[in-house]
């Protein structure tokens, strides 16, 4: 049955559209009603997909000449009429990241990404509106039937030189996001990000919203802690007084030069597994931690990439002390996650000094690891995940470890990231381990440590993610987007 409705006002107006707010007759519940000239088969697609960051589709009619759509009114403000925080901005990232990435997911391409059609709702998130101009890319056409978009948030291709694809929603990411904070645009790991957003050659861009996510977002989680500020602190202290005690020995050091760390010995791939290896530089990163930054490179062949005119498709900085310990020379890093697309990918890597007394040493090439499995099926996701508690004998200190009753479904090399969460939702660390480490290590899964529980009392969760170690016959445990319950750990209460 179509309900009726009558017209509170009249919102907006064009050639192609009539935007009202409508309730229905004898109801009090307000909606947007929206008539489309032509038809605009998007919207019944989106009708049968919901996303906690779109409005919702009550009723969408396609007919021969025009198109009727009634959705949710959403209370809130659009992006752009006020100045936001960095958190926020951060906050406003990753719902546009979410919601892009599921849209893009369904085969459909937004063409009008703008901070007008980002509406702030009274939740605290996102919804994107707006979809007039959005279409679903066809392998027959070299270049959009219709041109549709904002100027100075549409990227070239839009304007007729070639069809859109995904690239032309986060070329308009890039746009907006400079737009809603100039002052945060300006920070180098921002601008970047940006910058490589808006690039005018589409493959030149990151080629999905989830390389967007992870530029902002997983460098940012590898940001010191507080403990290891402290300790970073604490270190200067003994640099200075032992610079002070050896007189005349600290005349290079005083002069502000620091020494060049060692590049990473011999990076290469461990076979068909999508671990990248190199030798341990023992004095990068601070204390115990060794730090390292790595760009990985996707090429359609085997030719090496050069580093000085091709960009990379993902980099990334972490610290961690090596699988084993003191006791082994070798790093090793999965890539897994990372490799989209079928093709030829390289790493480069360099050891990252500690700013004190060394600075960082060159970058290195990797060789080739031939990445052929696209399409292939996914690891079994882990499955009864729940905490173990263990306590020492000397001192009563806790160790609290996130384990899953599935282990055994998985090959020895297999790893998992395990990342915890606050009360609040709030990213607090994450740990990956082989499970050859986790049986070496014998308790039966991996630790959160101690110093990220900084409430006590304060619930903290987690989530798993199987990383393969055969990339080429199984990609990773699929882990959506927008976590839903059934992905996280029951509640521990430290």
């Amino acid at each position: 049955m179509i309900m009726e409705y009558e017209e509170i006002r009249l919102l907006k107006e064009s050639e192609r559209s009539r935007v009202q707010l409508v309730h229905e007759k004898d109801g009090e519940q307000v909606f947007v009603r929206k008539t489309l000239k032509g038809q605009c088969p998007v919207y019944s697609m989106l009708q049968n997909c919901q996303h906690p960051y779109l409005p919702k589709l009550y009723e969408v009619r396609v007919e021969e000449d025009v198109t009727t759509i009634i959705e949710e009114y959403i209370e809130g403000q659009a992006l752009g009429s006020w100045e936001i925080s960095e958190k926020q901005f951060l906050s406003v990232v990753r719902d546009l990241c979410s919601v892009l990435e599921f849209i893009h997911g369904k085969g459909i391409i937004h063409r009008d990404i703008k901070p007008s059609n980002i509406i702030l709702a009274g939740d605290g998130h996102i919804r994107l509106i707006d979809f007039d101009a959005a279409r679903m890319p066809k392998e027959d056409l070299e270049q959009d039937t219709r041109l549709l978009g904002t100027r100075g948030y549409a990227p070239p291709e839009q304007y007729g030189f070639a069809q859109t694809d995904e690239r032309a929603d986060i070329y308009a990411l890039g746009v907006t996001l400079e737009q809603l904070s100039s002052e945060m645009a300006r920070k180098s790991h921002y601008k970047r990000i940006i910058r490589k957003c808006t690039n005018l050659d589409p493959d030149k861009r990151y080629q999905s919203v989830r390389q967007v996510k992870q530029a902002f977002f997983y460098t940012k989680q590898k940001v010191l802690s507080g403990i290891l500020i402290i300790l970073l602190l604490i270190l200067t202290w003994n640099y200075g007084m032992n610079q002070n005690d050896r007189g005349s020995e600290s005349a290079k050091s005083g002069s502000g030069e620091l020494t060049v760390l060692p590049a990473p010995d011999n990076p290469h791939w461990n076979g068909e597994t999508g671990t990248g290896l190199w030798g341990c530089v023992r004095e990068s990163g601070v204390g115990a931690e060794m730090e390292y930054h790595c760009k990985l490179y996707r090429k359609d062949t085997n030719l090496p990439p050069d580093p000085e005119k091709e960009q990379c498709y993902y980099e990334t900085t972490f610290r961690g002390v090596g699988w084993g310990g003191e006791d082994v020379d070798i790093f090793e890093l999965s890539f897994v996650t990372k490799l989209e697309r079928n093709g030829f990918y390289y790493f480069e890597v360099c050891a990252v000094g500690d700013g004190i007394q060394y600075t960082d040493s060159p970058y290195v090439m990797s060789d080739a690891f031939e990445y052929t499995g696209e399409d292939a099926p996914p690891l079994p996701s882990p499955t009864g995940l729940k905490w173990k508690l263990k306590e020492t004998e000397e001192g009563g200190r806790r160790f609290y470890y996130a384990t899953w009753s599935n282990l055994d479904d998985y090959e020895d090399d297999d790893s998992f990231n395990v990342t915890f969460y606050d009360k609040d939702g709030n990213y607090v660390m994450n740990n990956i381990w082989t499970k050859r480490g986790i049986i070496r290590d014998g308790n039966g899964g991996i630790t959160i440590r101690p110093e990220f529980i900084t409430e006590e009392g304060s619930p903290y969760r987690f989530t798993v993610q199987a990383q393969s170690s055969r990339p080429n016959e199984y990609q990773s445990s699929f882990m959506p987007e927008v976590l839903t319950e059934e992905y996280y750990s029951p509640w521990l209460y430290s």
